[in-house]
């Protein structure tokens, strides 16, 4: 298992949500938490993985996402459970989806 964490410059406001889940937590398969906190503007990312190596993939799916979605103060947690890239950023986004609808 391969932990990686990342910090981007945030690109926008806090979501209105306070957090939103993607996937079954525990299941085993693809887990996307995104949480609206306090970051001081900025973006940070969280993956556990089972595949070594993708580092560098990793940080360009998630700028990638960061600057499709334009928001600052979140935190992403990543459970990949073996998913490709293509597959982890739809979750991306449904869950980006939920955070920006849900209000306080």
């Amino acid at each position: 298992m391969e932990h990686l964490e990342y910090e981007f410059d945030g690109a926008g406001p806090r979501p209105a949500g306070a957090t939103a889940l993607a996937g079954v937590v525990g299941s085993g398969n693809l887990e996307v938490l995104i949480e609206a906190i306090d970051l001081g503007g900025r973006c940070a990312a969280v993956v556990d993985t089972s595949v070594r190596g993708y580092g560098a993939t990793w940080r360009q799916v998630l700028a990638d996402f960061f600057s499709r979605h334009g928001m600052g103060d979140v935190r992403i947690s990543i459970n990949d459970g073996g998913a490709t890239p293509a597959v982890v950023s739809l979750r991306l986004d449904q869950a980006a989806a939920e955070i920006k609808e849900e209000g306080p």
